[in-house]
């Protein structure tokens, strides 16, 4: 007999005789607390998650999901779902309840005369860069190699190729899903429209995704791409110049900027390691031929302590800033959506990062505008469709006595910031303390239609954990 926490809070008793039923139709493995493979599953990016699920079904296919889904439906337990156990709220593991763990199910199987690709929910950003690239295409997705791509697809997806292509859910064509009724059905813009659009942007509200289809678009295998390193003291010449920049900036060029203190760089003079900075960094998808011509300008922005940048594969790019962002950190985040870096934007930044609490915490301007911001505002779930800049305030600490200091920074940055931004914010990005942002926050107009979409599909929650949609009364 095992006790799970319910979808409501309590408890319920399982015997052993329906946990074994459980274990035998599974193609791939239940996972009890004493098993290998227990704290495996369990174990989030997040370092401040320690969440102990009373079982974890360790999926192989859909036919697993479907299991997971129907034997916690039946018993009313509380249910995560974990893809790449990337996300930063840490929903994706439960104390007491039945974890669904994708981690397992990583197929990429691209088709490269229709170019599409279909992708498992357990598929890294890596894994599908290192497929897709291998016949010369892609599609926007993020830029950490160690995201997952179905936590990042339902939450909207972006970075380098989404000036030009559109966020990630805007390549998406098709899905395959198991609903909360425990039926699998497959959606587009054809089959199930309202349930593709809401999985456009809702995140994990309306099922659980067992393949993703993607547009695929040539890219590479080569990019130019790099950094620029420039003193903070010269914060005020470099958004000036990135202002500048940004403004006429093509849409085969994104430029972030990165607040914080210089990490170990190879083509960094030691004795800058250490010391705040101002970090350009760019990646232009465009003619390679025009690429120095382009970029030349991210060099002029102050007198840079360091720079390097060229051409390079693509999908080595993508794992660039995996070094900085390593599972096993405690990390805080709050974010907020810009249409300008105006001047009050950057004395605020500017302030904040010349007391970085931390020598990994940081502050990151993500570049968006373009292709991002040329489709309707209620043509998927995720509607900000007017933000160019979003500001992430990434908190990164070790040790848990620094808890109350970091966190009192991240939200302070936030608070300073809140008066010059849209209202908006990009879920992914959202911690787990922010529920009350889900629906001005994260979905604004397109909440009422959310909710009432899963009254439809998910009328008892059962997909709760998450940043959660609640079912229209």
């Amino acid at each position: 007999m095992i006790e799970f926490k319910t979808s409501q809070g309590g408890k319920a008793r399982i015997d052993d005789d329906k946990l074994e039923a459980l274990r035998c139709a599974l193609r791939g493995s239940l996972l009890m607390p004493t098993d290998d493979g227990y704290d495996i599953s369990r174990t989030l990016w997040n370092g401040m998650i320690d969440r102990h699920p009373a079982a974890i079904v360790r999926a192989a296919g859909a036919g697993d999901v479907m299991q997971a889904i129907n034997f916690s439906r039946d018993n009313n337990l509380l249910l995560a779902v974990r893809g790449g156990g990337h996300n930063i709220a840490g929903k994706a593991a439960c104390d007491g309840g039945l974890m669904l763990d994708l981690s397992a199910m990583k197929s990429v199987r691209v088709d490269p005369a229709t170019k599409r690709a279909r992708v498992e929910p357990g598929a890294l950003l890596s894994d599908f860069d290192r497929e897709t690239q291998a016949f010369g295409l892609s599609t926007p997705t993020g830029i950490n190699s160690t995201t997952g791509m179905s936590g990042l697809t339902l939450g909207g997806g972006f970075g380098w190729q989404s000036r030009k292509r559109g966020l990630t859910i805007d390549n998406l064509v098709a899905a395959d899903v198991v609903l909360a009724s425990g039926e699998f059905v497959q959606t587009s813009a054809t089959q199930h429209p309202d349930l593709f659009w809401a999985l456009r942007g809702g995140g994990g509200n309306f099922g659980v995704v067992t393949s993703f289809e993607y547009r695929l678009h040539p890219l590479g295998p080569q990019v130019l791409a790099g950094l620029v390193v420039y003193p903070l003291d010269q914060a005020k010449q470099v958004f000036e110049g990135y202002r500048k920049f940004t403004a006429t900036a093509s849409d085969d060029m994104t430029a972030w900027l990165v607040m914080r203190k210089a990490p170990p760089l190879p083509f960094l003079p030691v004795e800058v390691h250490g010391k705040e900075v101002v970090v350009v960094a760019f990646c232009w998808i465009g003619d390679l031929s025009r690429g120095s011509e382009v970029t030349k300008p991210l060099n002029g922005f102050g007198k840079p302590y360091g720079a390097h940048a060229g051409p390079m594969a693509f999908a080595d790019w993508q794992t660039a800033f995996d070094p900085l962002l390593a599972p096993g950190a405690r990390n805080y985040w709050k974010s907020h959506d810009f249409k300008a870096m105006t001047v009050d934007v950057e004395r605020i930044l500017c302030d904040a990062a010349a007391k970085l609490p931390t020598d990994e915490c940081e502050v990151f301007i993500a570049h968006l505008g373009g292709a991002t911001n040329r489709i309707g505002t209620a043509a998927t779930a995720y509607p900000h469709r007017d933000a160019e800049f979003v500001v992430n305030v990434h908190t990164r600490w070790r040790e848990a006595a620094d808890d109350k200091t970091c966190i009192a920074w991240a939200r302070a940055l936030f608070d300073a910031l809140t008066p010059h931004a849209t209202g908006g914010v990009y879920v992914n990005f959202m911690p787990e303390d922010e529920a009350q942002r889900v629906a001005a926050g994260a979905y604004g107009a397109n909440f009422d239609r959310l909710s009432a979409l899963k009254a439809k599909y998910d009328p008892a929650n059962l997909f709760s954990q998450n940043q959660n949609i609640a079912p229209k009364a």
